[in-house]
């Protein structure tokens, strides 16, 4: 199949599927006359599984262990987990970080009297250094 319809079928866009072939986490077959590039049924699972492991914001880099995990079928499954835990701990800190800043913006805000002053807090805030 082209890319459009492996795009479609993947649920990614011509250009994410396209960048993922440039970087090898996928290798379709191209043609040497055209440069055209046929996909496979296993390229549009591929993709599949790279863009979900994107949308739970693993990195190209950890895609890329996942799927040669993915394909080593006598992989331990400790790895896939020690990966994932760490991804969840990553997750964790950067729902901590955004409660931090949701707490701090919550307070400029309750802090800012909203009417037709000049006098802003969250506006001195941000501008201190």
């Amino acid at each position: 199949m082209n890319i459009g319809q492996a795009a479609k079928l993947s649920g990614l866009t011509v250009k994410t599927v396209r960048y993922y072939a440039n970087i090898g986490l996928i290798m379709p077959l191209q043609d040497n006359q055209t440069g055209y590039r046929s996909f496979s049924e296993d390229d549009v699972a591929k993709l599949q599984f790279i863009g979900k492991a994107r949308r739970f914001d693993f990195s190209i880099n950890e895609c890329r262990e996942l799927l040669s995990l993915y394909q080593d079928k006598n992989r331990p499954s400790s790895e896939v987990k020690a990966l994932t835990l760490e991804k969840i701990a990553q997750i964790d800190s950067k729902l901590d970080e955004l409660t931090r800043l949701r707490d701090q913006l919550s307070h400029l805000a309750n802090h800012c009297q909203g009417d037709g002053r000049p006098e802003c807090p969250i506006l001195d805030a941000l501008s201190r250094s």
